[in-house]
Parts: C-alpha cells; sequence; structure tokens
C-alpha cells in the first residue's frame, strides 16, 4: 500500500506525516490491518528494537475531586464505587512503588486526584519522592499531580522527579464538551512548565470518548508540537456512576489503528499504552506492543488491570523484552540533550516537521477516568458493552491487601 511505504519513510525520518494521511490511517479497513500494524511496527522497532518499558502507577489520593472531567469516576458529583483516601504517607507510597519495581518496572508515576496541587501538597509530594529515590535505586519518578503553578515544577524537580504527566485528552474543539472547571489552554500550560523545569514531559490522549476522526488527529498533532517524550494513549473505561458510562465507541481494530497514528506522528517518543487496554484491545493486546513501546504494570488508579505476570507473559510471548532500569528508553538524539531536551531535532524539532508532542482514564497517569466527547459519522458502530471486564479496583494504595504487580 502506497500510503503505508510513505509513512514508513516518514517515520524513519521523523518527518511529520500530513493530517490526510493519519486521517486515512484511521480509515484504513479491517482487512488491511495488519499491513498497518506491520508498518507502524516497523517504525517502533527502528526507534525502540523490541523493548518494553513497564510502567507502575501509585494514586497517592484518591477521589472527592473537585474538577468536573465527564471521563473521570474521582470528578465531582461522581457515583462510581471507587476507593477514596486522602494523602498516603511516604512510607505507605514507598512500599507500593516497591512492588511494581519487583514486579519489573522502572518507572513509578504518583498521581493525585485534585485541581492542582497547593505548595504544601507539592512539599508531601517531594518527600514521597526522594524516599522512593533513597530506597529504590535507580527507579524513574513522574509526578501527575493536575495543573501547576509557577514554581512548583521547579520543585517537583529539585526533589528529583524525572517527569510530569498532564494530558490533553482530546481536541481543542471538543474540550469543553468534557470539562468546564477548567480549559484546554490550562492544560498545555502545564507541561510548558513541566518542560521549562527541565522534567521530560508526558501528555497524551484518551480515545473512544465518541470523538471523530479529525478530534484524534487534531490532538495527537498539537501533542507532537508540544513536544513530550511520552504520550500515553488512554480508552475510555465507561465507568458506571460517570455521565460517560454508556459510551462503548471502540472496537481493538480501531484501537490498533489509533495507536498506529500515533507512532507514525510521533514515531520517535515513547507511545505508552494506558487506561482501558484490557477492556478493549482484550485478545488483540498483544499486536498493540508492535506499536507502542510502553504499557502500565497491573491496576489502575481506581479500576483493575490484568494480573502482572499477565503482561509479563504477554510481553515474552510476543517476542519482546521487558526494558532494564540501566537502559535508556528513548532514541540518542532526544535522550542526549537531558530530560525536555531534544537538541538533535527528533519529533518536534523544525526539522522533522514540528514536533511530537490529569489524572485518570480507567486508572492512568494522566487523565482522570472514564469519558467521552462528542458523537460523529465516522466512528465506526458502537463496540459491545464489556462491564464485566470493568472492576473497581480494591487492593494496593489506600487498602491492606497486597497491590497487582
Amino acid at each position: 500500500m502506497d500510503l503505508l511505504n510513505t509513512l514508513v519513510d516518514k517515520g524513519l525520518r521523523r518527518e511529520l506525516p500530513t493530517r490526510e494521511e493519519a486521517l486515512a490511517v484511521l480509515a484504513t479497513s479491517d482487512d488491511d490491518l495488519l499491513d498497518v500494524v506491520a508498518a507502524a511496527g516497523r517504525v517502533r522497532r527502528h526507534w525502540f528494537g523490541r523493548r518494553v518499558k513497564l510502567n507502575y502507577l501509585v494514586n497517592l489520593k484518591s477521589g472527592l475531586c473537585p474538577e468536573d472531567c465527564s471521563y473521570c469516576s474521582q470528578r465531582l458529583g461522581s457515583t462510581a464505587g471507587i476507593l477514596k483516601y486522602t494523602w498516603l504517607k511516604p512510607d505507605e507510597a514507598s512500599r507500593a512503588a516497591a512492588a511494581g519495581l519487583a514486579g519489573g518496572a522502572k518507572r513509578v508515576c504518583l498521581v493525585a486526584s485534585g485541581r492542582g496541587p497547593t505548595d504544601r501538597d507539592v512539599d508531601r509530594v517531594s518527600e514521597t519522592i526522594r524516599t522512593i529515590k533513597d530506597q529504590n535505586e535507580g527507579v524513574e519518578v513522574c509526578a501527575c499531580l493536575g495543573l501547576l503553578s509557577d514554581g512548583q515544577a521547579e520543585r517537583l524537580r529539585e526533589a528529583g522527579a524525572d517527569a510530569y504527566n498532564h494530558n490533553l485528552n482530546t481536541s481543542e474543539e471538543t474540550y469543553a464538551d468534557i470539562t468546564t472547571t477548567h480549559t484546554y489552554a490550562d492544560r498545555v500550560d502545564t507541561v510548558h512548565k513541566a518542560h521549562a523545569a527541565g522534567l521530560s514531559a508526558c501528555s497524551g490522549l484518551i480515545a473512544g470518548m465518541g470523538e471523530s476522526d479529525e478530534d484524534l488527529v487534531d490532538v495527537v498533532y498539537s501533542l507532537r508540537e508540544l513536544d513530550p517524550d511520552s504520550v500515553p494513549v488512554n480508552f475510555l473505561i465507561p465507568v458506571e456512576g460517570t455521565p460517560l458510562a454508556k459510551e462503548w465507541n471502540l472496537t481493538p481494530q480501531r484501537c490498533l489503528r489509533i495507536l498506529a497514528m500515533v507512532r507514525f506522528v510521533c514515531p520517535d517518543v515513547e507511545v505508552r499504552i494506558a487506561g482501558g487496554r484490557e477492556v478493549h484491545l482484550r485478545t488483540m493486546q498483544p499486536l498493540a506492543l508492535h506499536l507502542a513501546n510502553s504499557i502500565f504494570l497491573g491496576d489502575y488508579l481506581t479500576t483493575e488491570g490484568q494480573a502482572g505476570k499477565a503482561d509479563l507473559d504477554m510481553i515474552a510471548d510476543a517476542g519482546f523484552e521487558v526494558e532494564g532500569a540501566g537502559e535508556v528508553t528513548l532514541p540518542e538524539h532526544r535522550a542526549g540533550g537531558g530530560c525536555g531536551s531534544h537538541e538533535g531535532g527528533g519529533c518536534g524539532s523544525p526539522e522533522a516537521g514540528g514536533g511530537c508532542g490529569s489524572h485518570e482514564q480507567g486508572g492512568v497517569c494522566g487523565a482522570h477516568e472514564g469519558g467521552g466527547v462528542r458523537g460523529a459519522a465516522s466512528v465506526p458502530q458502537a463496540n459491545e458493552a464489556r462491564t464485566d471486564l470493568v472492576a473497581v479496583r480494591r487492593r494496593g494504595a489506600g487498602t491492606d491487601l497486597a497491590p497487582n504487580a
């Protein structure tokens, strides 16, 4: 297929595809799906080999959020029966993190519900970061605390944070349809603050909220311009008790096409399969490893994931390997300039034609959870609801039960 050959060539050169090409990937037929996966897989392997980075979530503070993000089980007015608790103590968070690291994770994502941290909250999280770093040599720590005020990103960096997550979630045009208590511009500003502080920026999207193909392409192109080092791709987990509990718009095939499009537009960044992969990809999860080079291990923020051992078995059976703590995730031209610096060009440099580039979507670092935007003619017929695959987390952080890792 000429389209796929063109996209592979552009991906290997870090060249931005046209919007028409990105839309064409989403419009491919199921008959061509394996060809699409194979083509995007060539780009993924060129930049990341067969390594899969494992990340582990620790929910530092769960529920009772004053924001009204429609997709989130922790939102204002949510009736979802999730765990609700205030801040974990540093030692509690460190023990939770250690479980994920023992399971093979190299990055711990510390997430807290809320609009954004107070300065006292930043002090709390900074102490937690230092405790985790002191007790776990070589661990990467990403914070996800919502909208940042001036100076807070710098304080997190000084405490030892390596990265900051704050997702755009959907296109600027449709953002007000899912959230009214803050704006798309607020989210962009927080990603800029993380970059400016020298943190590795992590920002992604939520698919399956009723958005059109154009919305998906819009948000991915906006991410490329922001130039994060990692792009989490969340698939809406429709949680009962949220406004979008009835949104079941995804099929496994559509999820794979979305991941392929993200890989073509952001060829040399860490593309992470985040919340909802078990719910929507199901038995086709191994194919997604040919597109993304990073996943979350175990449970999410408020919902359960599949068993950690099943994740590890899936990676091995698919012919991939877990990325070691001593391995550098990003290609040299992105990693060489330090966190948030891409001196060698790459996704985000002028020579590459532009640059690639919170809370929880089903429990992902970077999206609250659940969700939905507007309906659109280009969205395929709704997938069969699989509410049997949506379970509220009852173990791990905030409980006395051992975590899933």
